[in-house]
């Protein structure tokens, strides 16, 4: 077993995601929805600090990574700092929930200790939570020498939320994409994609995910993201036709936001553009990095929200590895 100094702080990296496709199959008997979504992870992250405690407790702090508001709307009436959730400490967050699972199925007595640093929005179907709890998981897995693997530490997972296995999922040639199935937690990664460019924008007010999927409707016949795939595979830049959320229609019933920036992103010259996951973060495909950065400048002056530049950067294709520090928490 690899057990690590007791003044060892793991820091680790946890991706967002964007759905570049979620299309319904089918209503489940569980309550839950079947699937076809296709994720990729991004270079928009929130890093976790990990560290021992002498006592068996977990203990999680939390903050807003500084320089956050400059990524905010301060025109039409909107706060920068209103976009700034207050964020769950405790048994409330979901990173908490993650490792006291892990400690009750491995058996662990050990303490552990956790400072996030937010930098992905919440509500705003980037993953940002799920991602978090998986990086909680990857790193308590290796503080605590348990050994387990990436396929143990998804079962874990899976109770956790559907989206939290797509980033404890191993990825081949550095791809950050996957698709999912089930209810998110069947991952079939996928090798030889292109790097993308996207601009991405979280409005001022979140959604609700349950509230989104109570109002969508599976269609009599469903889409299927293969074509997608095909056209990314090859980098034809008509790929952003074929961008599909069923979520979409939903969410624009629950927020007038989506609507807005729907029309927004349709006058940017975009590859194509769409609502990620059930919202309520809206983005679109560039041609390149520098036009990421030129539009997202144009968002932020306009005051529609949180917006970032973002690409699907390798190094960003899952959680992958660590940093060893010996520094205090």
């Amino acid at each position: 077993m690899d057990y690590l100094p007791s003044d060892a702080v793991i820091v680790i990296e946890a991706p967002a995601k964007l759905n570049l496709f979620l299309e319904l199959l089918a209503k489940r008997t569980d309550g839950f929805h079947e699937i076809e979504t296709l994720m990729t992870a991004i270079n928009v992250y929130d890093r976790l600090y990990v560290t021992s405690l002498s006592e068996g407790q977990t203990q999680l702090t939390c903050r807003w990574a500084s320089g956050m508001e400059a990524l905010s709307a301060s025109r039409n009436g909107i706060d920068a700092a209103a976009n700034l959730d207050v964020l769950p400490i405790g048994s409330d967050n979901i990173v908490w929930k993650a490792v006291e699972q892990l400690r009750q199925r491995a058996g662990i007595a050990a303490g552990i200790a956790i400072h996030l640093v937010k930098r992905i929005p919440a509500a705003a179907g980037l993953g940002g939570a799920s991602s978090d709890a998986a990086a909680a998981l990857v790193a308590a897995n290796r503080l605590w020498g348990l050994g387990w693997t990436r396929e143990q530490l998804s079962e874990v997972a899976a109770d956790l939320g559907s989206d939290v296995p797509f980033f404890l999922a191993r990825r081949t040639s550095g791809s950050g994409m996957a698709i999912c199935r089930g209810r998110g937690e069947q991952i079939e990664p996928l090798a030889g994609m292109p790097q993308m460019h996207f601009v991405l924008t979280r409005p001022p007010v979140g959604l609700s995910t349950p509230k989104v999927y109570q109002r969508c409707k599976v269609p009599s016949r469903p889409r299927s993201v293969e074509p997608l795939v095909a056209r990314l595979r090859r980098g034809d830049r008509s790929a952003g036709e074929l961008l599909v959320n069923r979520l979409q229609p939903p969410a624009e019933e629950l927020s007038p936001w989506i609507s807005r920036l729907s029309s927004l992103y349709a006058r940017l010259d975009c590859l194509g553009h769409q609502m990620s996951g059930s919202g309520s973060s809206y983005f679109g495909i560039c041609r390149s990095a520098r036009q990421a950065r030129r539009l997202a400048s144009r968002i932020r002056a306009a005051g529609f929200g949180l917006t970032y530049q973002a690409t699907t950067a390798p190094h960003s294709h899952c959680i992958e590895t660590t940093r060893i520090e010996t520094a205090p928490l």
